[in-house]
């Protein structure tokens, strides 16, 4: 499948992209090579294939799982207008 001029415009306009002569010609050819080898990779066979996330077999490093802040919540609450079991109590905006 080829793309033509008509099309690569509307595809611009929905980008909201303005391309001059040069650059539409230029789009046409691109993207109708891109479309020509997503339909060729669309006809490979592909039963049989499992599924993966990434092509090599490699794991992440994760670092250890530690808190590694103080709890300084009664500290930050000082300055609260109220305060009930450690949350905010503010007034009531809707009836």
């Amino acid at each position: 499948m080829s793309l033509d001029k008509d099309q690569v415009q509307h595809i611009a306009t929905l980008a909201r992209l303005k391309l001059s002569a040069e650059e539409c010609a230029e789009s046409v050819e691109k993207l109708s090579r891109i479309v020509e080898f997503v339909a060729q990779l669309s006809q490979v066979d592909t039963r049989g294939v499992l599924p993966m996330a990434h092509p090599l077999e490699t794991a992440q490093r994760l670092r250890a799982d530690a808190v590694i802040e103080v709890n300084e919540r009664d500290r930050y609450q000082e300055n609260a207008a109220e305060v009930s079991d450690g949350l905010y109590l503010v007034p009531k905006v809707l009836d």
